[in-house]
């Protein structure tokens, strides 16, 4: 037990503040996040020597965290949250601040299944299968809502680039 104990413990201490960040940019709120990072958390304790075994831990961690978030995203007083709350969001993507900024902005706009799509195929860089498999969806329903929503992003970004002054094509 305490082998096991041991091994959870280094799991969660190496891979917290990227569960954080996934769990961020599928809710759009930091305290939201952290309550599904720690629901997946011990949904993974429970399970952990059986997905310890099979070699997957991350991808079993990253659908806890997404249909974890759906089903908060079902509850009632959580539809009354408009989205990412306009706290900072992650660091370490290599943009300036501000364009993180307008990206997070951006990402807000996007319906919450299409916003899953963007974080796992774009931010983590899932295949498409991979996507499928963690949403539970067909990779046709994976390609259709990563289209839709990179001509919503661009149309948004592009939108608020023109607003601070950038050139206009």
């Amino acid at each position: 037990m305490a082998k096991r104990d041991d091994e959870f413990s280094e799991y969660v201490e190496l891979r917290r503040t990227h569960l954080r960040r996934i769990a961020y940019l599928v809710c759009g709120d930091v305290h939201r996040a952290e309550d599904l990072v720690q629901t997946a958390l011990m949904k993974l304790y429970v399970a952990w020597n059986r997905v310890q075994r099979s070699g997957n831990v991350d991808a079993y961690v990253r659908r806890i965290l997404v249909n974890s978030g759906i089903d908060e995203s079902r509850r009632p007083w959580r539809r009354e949250s408009p989205g990412l709350d306009g706290l900072d969001p992650p660091a370490g993507s290599g943009l300036a601040a501000e364009d993180r900024r307008a990206l997070m902005e951006a990402l807000a706009e996007l319906p919450a299944g299409q916003r899953r799509v963007v974080v796992l195929r774009y931010f983590l860089g899932l295949t498409i299968e991979e996507t499928a498999a963690d949403l539970d969806c067909s990779a046709g329903t994976v390609k259709s809502q990563s289209t839709r929503a990179l001509s919503k992003l661009n149309e948004l970004l592009t939108a608020q680039f023109r607003a601070v002054g950038g050139p206009h094509r």
